[in-house]
């Protein structure tokens, strides 16, 4: 009797969660309450602005949380990066909102979740009445500077116009090295066509296909230079905000300097874990075999190998940025006064899982990111962050830092948390769970999203993590799931979704993340074609007149 009850309620919370989970994919198109009460927010300083720390964000595309020396991956070259870690505060749980470029992004810059921003997909667009934290910044007397890649909005839209609210009086975009290189917001293609016009025509007529970009024509060191400057232009008591984003090391993995493949001992390269998890959820298989990148089939053991060494040459690459970054704060003499970050965007497979780049799955590699904050006497040094953060926290951490965080703008954003309070012992009311979802966000072989559709939503608690592959809505059918022990089953290999043991856990985990999902309804603006008060009285007096 006692396990009849236990099936009642796992049907009961499945069809309960569905409902919850698939309403708010749907409502999650509406524009959200906080976007459109921009207006009125004040900013009010608390700090003078030679107090107001410098910040700079240096951001990865597509960089797993175990690329690095310092999260122990031995054929890595990071010392830089490593440097940093000794020096400042690493999180060793970082999720992003999303696997996928564009909803990721826009989290980490409005501070919200992917239902608080509305934007779901690759190509979708960020609703212009968001706004983006930087904007919080700029109006606080902050030089705000954004060098390379945003891609808050679909990549069409992005090479056209600027966001309006994004905040930047600095704005030097680019996407990729690759394409767009007539856009007039493209600032490395121009800078390259003035550089050396030659090698700008074989990138466009290449595109990614090329490999090997030398050392000082590459987009990294361009938006090195440019970060650079603007540290070397600083003035004392104008404090400046900027972000160094670059493409690497996402796929194709080929445009690092040649010499930096010579930085990674290949011997110590890691075999990708080829083993499928337990019970696998049949929309993986689905994304597996429609890879925008191929089956993995048609690579040998050796090739992925030389794929993860490439990717590996491309992130050495990018810290040797970070170092040249690091060296003119400490040669400007305004290191300790400078809040620095990195981080990434999303993870990358490499072959684990049988799985390629990112995509319809949700473990460890394509949602754990790195994330390295250094702040001289106000972040303890050589720490290791266990609890579970999320990188919309760097909204609220930048803005706190600079003292202008205030409860109309907490209230916008209020799943931004406050990194540097957790980093020095404060992390009373800290989240026991962190979130990710995909709503079909990314795309297949033909360039399409699919369908039917795949819709995912993940929680991970310290030990457990729960994934929900959730069903097309109006389908009866119990949708699928993974549950791993993170303690036991790091690789996230014994699918425990079934397993008799664990039904408590379960349903403990799904009515937790039904509460999420419910909670992310609630906060979204008043439903279209929905009863506005005071909409008739107003119509009626301009019908009067």
């Amino acid at each position: 009797m006692k396990q009849s009850n236990r099936k009642s309620d796992a049907n009961f919370d499945r069809r309960s969660f569905l409902y919850a989970a698939a309403g708010t994919a749907v409502l999650g198109s509406f524009k959200s309450k906080a976007g459109s009460d921009y207006s009125g927010i004040s900013i009010s300083k608390t700090l003078k602005p030679k107090e107001m720390p410098n910040i700079i964000i240096m951001m990865t595309d597509q960089q797993r949380f175990d690329a690095l020396g310092c999260m122990g991956d031995k054929a890595a070259h990071t010392p830089n990066i490593d440097r940093l870690a000794e020096e400042g505060t690493l999180f060793e749980r970082c999720y992003v909102s999303n696997p996928i470029c564009t909803p990721s992004r826009a989290s980490m810059l409005t501070g919200k979740t992917v239902p608080g921003h509305g934007l779901y997909r690759l190509y979708d667009n960020l609703p212009e009445d968001e706004v983006m934290f930087p904007e919080y910044l700029r109006r606080a007397g902050y030089k705000t500077a954004m060098f390379g890649k945003m891609h808050t909005s679909g990549r069409l839209k992005e090479a056209k116009e600027r966001h309006p609210n994004d905040g930047f009086e600095i704005y030097k975009w680019c996407i990729e090295p690759y394409i767009h290189q007539d856009s007039p917001l493209n600032a490395y293609t121009k800078w390259l066509r003035e550089k050396d016009p030659a090698f700008a025509e074989k990138l466009r007529k290449k595109g990614r296909s090329i490999s090997r970009i030398p050392r000082e024509l590459h987009m990294t060191k361009w938006a090195a230079d440019n970060t650079i400057d603007l540290i070397n232009d600083h003035k004392e008591g104008n404090p400046f905000f900027g972000i160094m984003s670059v493409f690497d090391p996402h796929n194709p993995y080929e445009g690092y300097p040649p010499e930096m493949a010579e930085l990674i001992d290949e011997d110590k390269i890691e075999d990708p874990i080829l083993k499928k998890s337990s019970d696998e959820p049949s929309p993986i298989a689905y994304e597996r075999n429609r890879s925008h990148l191929g089956s993995i089939d048609n690579f040998s053991l050796e090739e992925l190998r030389e794929m993860k060494k490439n990717y590996l040459a491309t992130i050495a690459f990018f810290d040797e940025q970070v170092g040249r970054v690091l060296d003119a704060l400490d040669e400007k003499g305004i290191a300790d006064n400078t809040l620095v970050v990195v981080t990434s965007d999303g993870g990358d497979m490499l072959g684990d899982h049988q799985l390629l780049a990112k995509g319809a799955f949700l473990y460890e590699q394509s949602i754990r990111v790195p994330l390295i904050m250094r702040w001289p006497n106000k972040m303890p040094s050589g720490k290791r962050v266990r609890e579970l953060t999320q990188l919309q926290d760097l909204a609220c951490t930048s803005l706190s830092a600079a003292g202008i965080m205030n409860e109309k703008i907490q209230s916008t954003m209020p799943e931004s948390l406050n990194l540097a309070a957790l980093a020095n012992g404060n992390a009373e009311g800290w989240r026991d769970f962190a979130v990710s979802t995909f709503r079909n966000t990314g795309i297949m072989v033909d360039g399409q999203y699919p369908d039917p559709p795949i819709h995912i939503t993940m929680i991970r608690e310290t030990r457990y993590k729960l994934i929900a592959y959730l069903n097309p809505r109006g389908s009866e059918e119990p949708f699928e799931g993974q549950i791993f022990d993170m303690h036991k089953d790091p690789h996230e290999l014994n699918n425990l979704w079934d397993s008799p043991e664990h039904i408590e856990i379960k349903l403990r985990l799904i009515s937790k993340l039904a509460g999420w999902e419910t909670r992310q309804e609630l906060m979204l603006g008043s439903p279209i074609g929905g009863d506005v008060p005071g909409a008739k009285e107003r119509l009626d007096n301009r019908l009067e007149k």
